[in-house]
């Protein structure tokens, strides 16, 4: 805690698979003030790197003149340089580790480039954004909700808990597109029955739902150390979390839950193969976390076997469990061909029964660039329809299409070439 090994944010590449690691740039780099807690985004549209992270004064210090605060810096170039560090809270926090100390400060990128960040501190749970990729901020944070016991919590058998908020955006062209989420747990209802809790904002985060409940099990149990992630292609959200609903001691699973209406309702279902007993005599480690993209599902974990840790994922099929509705769809949308295409594609679609459907086509940030079908009423059957870009002044690059019945939504990717 001397200030110098984490006296910065360091950034290391390689630009290949099989490379080495190079050396490494950094930021934030201000004396011998404490950087740490951070993390990153990439921007796929323009390639620009998002960190956001706490600085302390001195960490773990309970002197009330030392601050920790919220920082941002971005890089044009690759990660080759970085901007200065910049502040973006409005109220400091303490730097004691704690409920009272700014921190969880996961940045997102919205539709139109817009950067989102949300954190946890002595305000509760409050948000910033940013419009001109990060040059400045809201001069006020918006208050989301209160964080009902704090941030840090103790959970039996496990050194240190926290339920840092995770923020996340939906940028998949479907329904929700454009909807900001923030994930976090906290023991509102107990310090025996910690949950896992969602809130999101359709306005840019103006304005923010109540805090609705992830796991569905009955109240009593603990489940704690959240993370989530939203599939760009589908829209679906994915969160991966420890849970003791199972048993009455520390035995603890991993589960995980989907929601495939923007955080309306949640299904839950069971990913590791068998629990494990922790102790708080080891560090556990801090974090949990999941990847998703076009239902291909990764979550990690750590477990532990009397002192020994390891590291662990799943392979989940989400359409082994349980993840689709019971009511069969309507409709099937085959992938285009060719794919990548220069000039014209073909795509197909099949219907059980007559119904009135869209067939639609939007580029990366979710607008719609072409109409196929508008509410057209169509037959049952197989159909197909030929999509020739150079009518609609497509430029090459990655778009969507969706075939939308009203009440089945089904989205492809395809990619236009020079």
């Amino acid at each position: 805690q001397s200030g110098n090994w984490i006296d910065r944010i360091v950034c290391q590449k390689k630009d290949t698979i099989g490379g080495a690691w190079n050396n490494g740039t950094y930021m934030g780099l201000n004396g011998e003030k404490e950087q740490d807690k951070e993390w990153a985004i990439v921007d796929i549209t323009n390639n620009n790197i998002y960190v956001s992270w706490t600085q302390f004064d001195s960490y773990g210090s309970s002197n009330p003149d030392y601050k920790s605060n919220i920082h941002f810096s971005r890089s044009y170039d690759g990660g080759a340089t970085w901007s200065d560090a910049l502040r973006i809270n409005e109220v400091s926090g303490d730097c004691v580790d704690d409920d009272n100390t700014v921190e969880g400060a996961v940045p997102a990128v919205g539709p139109g480039g817009e950067i989102y960040i949300a954190w946890a501190g002595p305000e509760g749970l409050v948000f910033d954004r940013s419009l001109d990729q990060g040059t400045t901020w809201l001069e006020e944070d918006i208050f989301i909700g209160p964080f009902p016991g704090g941030w840090a919590y103790d959970i039996p058998g496990i050194s240190r808990c926290n339920g840092l908020p995770v923020t996340k955006c939906d940028l998949s062209g479907g329904p929700n597109h454009g909807t900001i989420y923030v994930n976090w747990t906290d023991q509102r209802n107990g310090t025996d029955d910690t949950d896992v809790w969602l809130t999101k904002s359709t306005d840019g985060g103006n304005t923010w739902s109540e805090a609705t409940r992830v796991n569905d099990d009955p109240p009593g149990r603990q489940q704690f150390f959240t993370w989530m992630d939203v599939d760009q292609v589908t829209g679906y959200l994915y969160f991966v979390f420890y849970d003791r609903r199972n048993y009455d001691n520390n035995n603890t699973d991993v589960y995980m839950a989907v929601s495939r209406d923007g955080g309306e309702s949640f299904i839950n279902f069971k990913v590791s193969e068998s629990p494990f007993l922790p102790f708080s005599s080891t560090f556990f480690g801090d974090y949990t976390n999941v990847s998703v993209y076009d239902n291909v599902v990764r979550p990690i974990w750590a477990r532990m076997e009397g002192s020994d840790l390891s590291v662990w994922t799943a392979i989940v099929d989400p359409f082994i469990v349980g993840i689709d509705e019971e009511i069969p769809s309507l409709l099937s949308l085959e992938q285009n061909y060719p794919n990548p295409f220069k000039e014209s594609t073909v795509i197909s679609f099949k219907l059980i029964e007559p119904t009135e459907i869209s067939l639609r086509v939007y580029d990366v940030y979710g607008r719609e660039v072409a109409a196929i079908l508008d509410h057209e009423y169509t037959r049952a059957g197989k159909h197909t329809r030929v999509f020739d870009p150079e009518a609609h002044d497509l430029s090459p690059g990655m778009y969507y299409f969706s075939l939308d019945s009203g009440r089945d939504i089904m989205k492809k990717k395809m990619i236009l070439v020079k």
